[in-house]
């Protein structure tokens, strides 16, 4: 693929940020829409929305550079590069804190703003995997099959051998998740579970992917990927959340 889209004048297109950007505006619309059915306050979205971003952004870079320290210690010139160079579970994570925080600062329920917004999150992933997709990156392994795609101008993928199209199965994956979390916000009743619905799917989803993935720049622990190892601790979290969560919403309706 080529990720240089097209060119007006001195204005280049990429096809990575063009992905990210529409994510991102998908998402915000969806979220908004959730927000005025569920008659929530849909006027805070877009202020939740930046604090949920920018947490997410600098913890996706930071939790880049953790994986690759080593490197960094070779060529500490690779902190200045801020372009390039994002680990997913790193803006989960940033954006869970960011907004947990903006919660805490408006006196919001968080749980119930998590749930609100996970779906969009999801969806969001799915046009950045395909971001991923046109710019080469998060690449599969090398492998003839009749699915397999083959670069020719990337400057992260390997050009000219078949590579299974692991971004558009994560991406794939993604949309159907999104698809899934909106159905199962109609049916669970206590705040918290669609939020650990969406961990409990995406860790299991993410850690298989793993196998699959071609890139070798993503770190290790013991023979985990660095987010493999990270799925683990997310899996739990997400079902320890799934079954606590009628209890603690009992919990405060009696403290109420």
């Amino acid at each position: 693929m080529k990720n240089d889209l097209l060119t007006i004048g001195g204005l280049t297109v990429h096809g990575y940020g063009l992905m990210i950007g529409i994510g991102f505006v998908a998402a915000y619309l969806l979220t908004e829409y959730r927000a005025k059915k569920r008659g929530m306050d849909s006027d805070i979205i877009l202020s939740l929305a930046f604090y949920t971003i920018v947490s997410g952004i600098v913890s996706a870079k930071l939790l880049y550079y953790a994986t690759v320290f080593d490197e960094i210690l070779e060529d500490p010139g690779m902190l200045l590069n801020l372009g390039d160079g994002f680990v997913v579970y790193g803006g989960i994570i940033g954006g869970v804190l960011g907004g947990w925080l903006f919660c805490r600062i408006k006196k919001l329920p968080f749980f119930a703003y998590f749930d609100l917004v996970v779906p969009a999150v999801a969806l969001a992933q799915g046009f950045g995997r395909i971001g991923c997709f046109l710019a080469g990156c998060c690449y599969g392994l090398q492998m003839e099959t009749p699915f397999s795609i083959v670069f020719t101008n990337s400057d992260f993928a390997p050009n000219g051998v078949p590579l299974l199209p692991v971004q558009l199965m994560a991406s794939g994956l993604d949309f159907i998740h999104c698809l899934l979390l909106l159905a199962a916000s109609k049916r669970l009743r206590a705040d918290g579970q669609t939020a650990a619905l969406y961990l409990i799917c995406y860790s299991i989803g993410r850690f298989a992917l793993e196998f699959l993935r071609g890139d070798l720049i993503r770190g290790s622990v013991g023979r985990l990927s660095t987010s493999q190892f990270i799925s683990l601790f997310i899996l739990a979290g997400g079902i320890a959340l799934f079954a606590a969560a009628p209890r603690i919403q009992k919990k405060k309706g009696n403290s109420g």
